[in-house]
């Protein structure tokens, strides 16, 4: 076998474990033997039967020398089998598993891994894996060894999987072919496996210290080509020359800039302003601003980005606001134009459902990304601000270059993401964050409510509704109650609306808003809720970005435990939007230690990245919100939890982009970077 061949040419493999294969991406042997196991199982303790101890793990040999199933009294089925070696018997019992009755025979060698225990006073064991063998001198699988487990997905077992890749393990053709990506003083110099080895040790390991080594170097590796990646991009970005170059600091143009924010109705933060100074600096340059905004829910970026704007419009060019959905868009679009409401600034909106005429009468054109459509013609874009999209995508960046365009570049994002993150997959990147709330602008009292105050939490909601004339949302995690077990007890949207309408809060009207509602819908219940027709908004997370509703300072999340810290932190922000006091009530119907110990965290903390550096340890970078969704975080083995690695594997990129400026001497490496996020021929040489 070889890395390319299709995993079709793998011996006794039938179509539909191929065609399960597939459904994972696993199409050829590269793929498959990148397939990692999450842990191991240490069954290569192999003992005669006479001489196994309680409370081993162990695996013994033996022939089948009885089958029978056995009732119980309390309605069980067992499934005994007793086993002969050279030294003794043993039975050993199955509990309903009747299947097994068809493949048990007597006089078939088994070979069965498992914990030695005490059954009715004599010693048998626990059958953890077992496999028949052809003799009792052949080689095993799943037992005798050092055992790989992996996820068991789309209907295919950890047992399948193994089965798999140890036909590829055991080619040692195969694994020598597996070409060393890296030139041989990083390895000796970090202590690395070669990678061929560290492929078979990661599958099959002679013991588990060789298993953590084989981990070690193929983290190393993966880590390191995301770092080598967002260099090279970095550099190939550098190259470029912007299309506008703008005047920044000429004093007509400071005048009016500062004119501007002077007329802004509130102050500035010193965080803005630091920000803003950055920006302007990059606007002011030869080559392109590549900056990523980051800060929290109401830290004030989008008005950073009207800044960035009007400088582009005293330049006589445009600027391109781009957000991921419509109601974001819309949001931006109101935002925008009360900003410039005193200036001569024009503004459009275009989305999928609202087009625009003369767009190249405009200065600022809000939309999501139908202005990249190839029947848009642009050529007046100075700067494109992109908005909650947490990689510009390379093709995108292609598409402007195609339209003649290469505009500066803001992304912002209020997805509070964690350090270790940022030095990896956001390398080509200069951050910029605003780590300060708007003068005034109080925390959100956050509190997990217990079962039995549900009712009491409701009470004083309605009491603040008719006192204080605010508003509320209710997040639901489901828009329909779902059939599968472990989430009946889950809070659904329209169930919930029912519930709430007829038997807690009659005397107001609720709204109802998830993301199966046709666009003109949404707009009219968003609309409505903006201007006071519902007291409550009832929604899934679909409100959890671009939503700014200043009169609503309530915020109740049931099934608060099914989001991540980072996107409840979106969710509480809301609420808050004006300078009143406003509260965030969590409530959950679930007991364990935990999500108690999670959710308490979040009511105590509200900066985002202390929230998602502490849902990163806890559940991993899945979790952040608005990242899942982008695959580029999908690490195999690898993790962002690990600084160490992250630190070392970046002075090894440094050490290699300096010595070895051209990647023509490694093939397989430029091949690789080739895979990650898309990545264009970035090594060019």
């Amino acid at each position: 076998m070889l890395i390319n061949d299709d995993i079709r040419l793998l011996p006794q493999t039938s179509h539909v474990t191929i065609h399960r294969l597939n459904s994972l991406g696993i199409r050829n042997c590269w793929n498959l033997i990148n397939f990692f196991p999450f842990r191991y199982e240490d069954y290569s303790l192999v003992s005669n039967i006479a001489k196994i101890q309680e409370g081993e793990i162990v695996t013994i040999k033996g022939s089948i020398v009885s089958v029978k199933p056995v009732f119980t009294k309390n309605g069980y089925k067992t499934q005994n089998i007793v086993i002969q070696d050279q030294t003794g018997q043993i039975e050993v019992i199955w509990f309903n598993q009747l299947y097994l009755l068809r493949i048990f025979k007597v006089g078939l060698n088994i070979s069965i891994s498992g914990k030695v225990t005490q059954y009715r006073g004599k010693l048998t064991i626990q059958p953890s894996e077992y496999e028949i063998i052809p003799g009792l001198t052949a080689p095993t699988i799943h037992t005798g060894r050092i055992i790989p487990v992996y996820s068991e997905r789309k209907g295919l077992s950890t047992k399948t999987i193994r089965q798999k890749i140890k036909y590829l393990t055991d080619d040692v053709d195969f694994i020598e072919s597996i070409p060393e990506p890296f030139p041989g003083e990083i390895i000796k110099y970090n202590q690395l496996l070669p990678e061929s080895a560290a492929y078979s040790q990661i599958h099959a390991p002679k013991t588990l210290l060789l298993a953590d080594k084989a981990r070690y170097r193929l983290a190393f590796d993966e880590m390191f080509q995301l770092q080598l990646r967002t260099t090279l991009v970095k550099k190939e970005w550098e190259k470029n020359r912007v299309g506008h170059k703008l005047d920044i600091y000429s004093r007509a143009i400071q005048e009016k800039i500062i004119g501007f924010i002077a007329g802004l109705p509130f102050t500035l933060t010193s965080a803005q302003k630091k920000v803003i100074d950055e920006i302007l600096t990059d606007l002011s340059q030869d080559k392109p601003m590549n900056r990523f905004l980051q800060g929290d829910v109401g830290s004030g970026k989008t008005v950073v980005a009207a800044i960035a704007a009007f400088a582009t419009y005293l330049n006589g060019y445009q600027t391109l606001i781009m957000a991921p959905t419509e109601i974001l868009a819309q949001q931006h679009y109101l935002t925008i134009i009360n900003l410039f409401k005193n200036q001569k600034v024009k503004v459009g909106l275009l989305t999928g459902s609202k087009k625009l005429a003369s767009i190249n009468k405009l200065d600022i054109i809000i939309g999501t990304h139908a202005l990249l459509t190839n029947n848009i013609k642009l050529n007046k874009v100075g700067t494109v601000v992109i908005d909650e999209q947490h990689r510009f995508g390379v093709a995108q960046r292609h598409n402007l270059k195609e339209k003649g365009i290469n505009p500066h570049l803001l992304s912002m994002t209020a997805t509070p993401i964690p350090r270790t993150i940022w030095l990896t997959v956001y390398g080509e990147l200069d951050l910029s964050i605003i780590d300060e709330m708007p003068v005034g602008r109080k925390p959100v009292k956050t509190y997990l409510i217990p079962k039995e105050k549900r009712q009491s939490c409701y009470q004083w909601i309605k009491k603040q509704i008719r006192e204080n004339k605010t508003q509320a949302f209710v997040i639901c995690p489901l828009i329909n109650e779902s059939n599968t077990e472990t989430l009946q007890s889950v809070k659904a949207a329209k169930k919930e609306f029912v519930e709430l309408q007829n038997n807690v809060f009659p005397e107001y009207r609720i709204g109802l808003l998830h993301g199966k509602l046709k666009t003109a819908e949404k707009d009219s219940i968003m609309a409505g809720f903006k201007d006071g027709k519902y007291g409550i908004l009832i929604s899934t997370s679909v409100v959890e970005v671009g939503i700014d509703i200043p009169n609503a300072s309530i915020m109740l999340i049931e099934g608060a435990e099914r989001f991540g810290l980072a996107q409840l932190h979106q969710l509480r922000g809301r609420v808050g939007r004006d300078n009143a006091q406003a509260y965030c009530f969590l409530f959950t119907d679930q007991d364990k230690p935990e999500i108690k110990k999670r959710l308490t965290f979040f009511c105590k903390n509200n900066k985002g990245v202390d929230l998602a550096e502490y849902d990163l340890k806890i559940r991993g970078p899945g979790d952040i919100f608005g990242l899942a969704q982008h695959g580029f975080l999908n690490l195999k083995i690898a993790s962002f939890s690990d600084l160490e690695l992250i630190k070392t594997t970046k002075k090894a990129v440094n050490y290699f982009i300096q010595k070895y400026p051209l990647l023509n001497k490694f093939p397989e490496l430029k091949s690789r970077l080739k895979e990650i996020d898309h990545v264009p021929d970035v090594a060019r040489d």
